[in-house]
Order: C-alpha cells, then structure tokens, then sequence
C-alpha cells in the first residue's frame, strides 16, 4: 500500500480525496492530509491526519515536510503549501523514498503565481485581456487613458492573488458609497479609487485589464509533464442557481493543449477563460486543483484519481472515461459535525 499525503492546501482537497477513495476499490492507497487548523474538514475525507505547526514557512516547512515525509512513511507527496519550493527539492524527498507529484517546475509554478509576469509569456490561441501593469497613481492615468481608446469596461486585479481577492469592475458613474448601499459586489469607483492610489506613492503591481463581461469557462485538467491527458470544461452560468454546462469545446481544448505543452504542465490543475468582444481571452492557470473539481468529475473522468494512478504507474496505463458533454451539474451545501 503506498502512503500518499496532501500537505495543507485549499479546501478542495477533501473532494479530491474523496473522489479517489471511491476509485481506489482494491486499496492501492492510504491518504493522509495534514492542516494547520484542528478542525479542518478534510480530516473526515482521509484515512489518517496530522497537525501541521503553524509557524513555519518557506524552508523551516520544507525541513519539516522532509521530516514528515520521513517518519510517517510518505511514498507520494502532493505538496499544496510552498508547493514551488518543494518542487524544486525533490531529489532530496526521493532520496528519502518520497516521490513529489508537482504541477509544474519551481520557476513555473512561480510565474504562474505571477499575472503579470505569466501574462507576458502566453502565446496561445486564447490569448490574454488587454493589460497594463500599474504601481503608480501616474502608470495608472496612463494605462486607463490608451485601454479605455478600445475597451468600454475596464477592471482592476492584483498580480498575485487567490479566490480573485481583490479585483474589481472599475464603475465611471457611481462612487464607492453608492455601490456599497446598492449592494454591488466587485466594482470599485473610479474617483474613489484613483484618490486612493494618489494618497499611495507606490503600490504592489496591479493589473488594469479589460473587462471581459462574457460567459466564464473553467477547465479541469490532467497533465503528463506536458502533454494534455484530459480537459473537463464547465461553462458558468451568470445566473445564480443555474449550475455550471459540460461543454466540449474545441478552441479551449486546443489552447490548454498548448498551455500544457508551453509550461509542462503535470497532474491537476485549472485554466480559466472568459469571453469577451473579441471572442475567448485566458484569464490564468491555476496550478492546483480547482473548488469545482467535484462537478466536473460528474462528467466521467475521475480526474484525481488518474493523476494519482498515472504518476504511480504511468499514465499510459490510463483508461480514460469519455467526457459526458451536456451535463449540467451544482453544488449544495450540507450540515455536518466537524472533526
């Protein structure tokens, strides 16, 4: 049986975990996860779990980790926290018998950390928002004038970011107070903002994009360093309470055949796209598993499943279930007693 730990990471893991137990019938695996937080969820998902030391960061974690993966016999670490630097230590986990499954190299996974930074490197057929980075009241002045000559809505995001904190429809009519008491979430007032960044020197780099205002798509996807296994596509609807469409597109099928093939990409990890007046622009790649991966395994492919099972053994040893196009599939909230 091969040991195989989840390290603290986003909250989706405990659908991953649960989604390759119920693949997992002969019991190849035993899972263990570890968190920061006592309570965490995940613990219910995983046959064993630990506490992880709050405190610790970048290599006093990994001299942890590497203890970690020592004592408790790990034989394959799926690394969430400093998942970057721990993929660039990796002999020092196979010398000990642990075999890191990463997504990406260590200065991949750092570039793709960083909007700005990626945004420049992206040749793909889905290409990018019009952009500029910004970190002055003066950068930004300039970018809004020259983006607003071709692009009617413009947005505000941080660089490096999670969960989209942080970003914002900029709104040219209503200020800050108004959009707060009509309740409009995700837009910020241009005044009240270009007065907050005057009041700054400088600040961390922003991205002023164009906004593109169209459906959003999400792309579940399976990697062997660099070739594209698999690509589950959920289309969002932009009305609450509609769920999300399997589709099976074949322009974003192409582009993140070539956004794996460019970064060489590994496992499971998430590209998203939205489209705009010029037709599907990519917003990021995200080099974990998304919060909706439970969804789009519905559609057939038990997508953390393979990855585990084809970095085991090979993933020429998949067989790969066909995407079910045309499923509309949710998520509901329900109540249970935390671990």
């Amino acid at each position: 049986m091969q040991r195989v730990w989840f390290n603290k990471t986003f909250s989706s893991v405990g659908a991953a975990i649960r989604l390759i137990r119920e693949a997992d019938r002969t019991g190849e695996y035993e899972i263990v996860c570890s968190s920061t937080n006592a309570h965490a969820a995940v613990f219910l998902a995983a046959q064993e779990s630990a506490l992880e030391p709050g405190a610790l960061k970048g290599l006093d974690y990994l001299d942890w980790c590497l203890k970690f993966c020592a004592t408790q016999r790990i034989g394959i670490f799926i690394p969430g926290k400093e998942a970057a630097l721990i993929s660039g230590e990796q002999a020092r986990f196979e010398a000990q018998g642990t075999r890191v499954m990463s997504v990406a190299s260590q200065d991949t996974l750092d570039l793709l950390h960083n909007k700005a930074r990626f945004y420049e490197t992206v040749v793909c057929s889905a290409p990018t928002a019009a952009f500029r980075v910004v970190e002055t009241a003066q950068q930004f002045d300039e970018a809004w004038y020259e983006l607003k000559k071709d692009h009617a809505k413009l947005c505000i995001k941080p660089s490096v970011s999670v969960y989209g904190l942080g970003f914002a429809v900029i709104d040219e009519e209503r200020s800050n107070a108004q959009l707060l008491l009509e309740g409009v979430q995700h837009h910020i007032g241009l005044d009240d903002l270009r007065r907050g960044f005057v009041a700054m020197e400088t600040f961390r780099p922003m991205l002023l994009m164009e906004y593109l205002d169209g459906p959003e798509f999400s792309a579940d996807c399976l990697g062997d360093n660099g070739r594209l296994v698999c690509a589950i596509v959920r289309k969002k609807s932009l009305v609450v309470g509609q769920g999300q469409l399997i589709e099976l597109r074949d322009d974003i099928l192409e582009s993140t055949r070539q956004l794996t093939e460019t970064y060489s990409l590994n496992g499971v990890f998430n590209v998203q796209f939205r489209e705009g007046q010029n037709g599907l622009g990519l917003l990021e790649i995200n080099p974990r598993m998304s919060g909706g991966i439970g969804m789009a395994c519905l559609a057939g492919p038990n997508l953390p499943y393979l990855a585990l099972v084809g970095f085991d053994r090979g993933h020429d040893t998949l067989a790969v279930p066909e995407v079910q196009a045309g499923l509309r599939v949710g998520e509901i909230a329900f109540a249970m007693e935390m671990p």
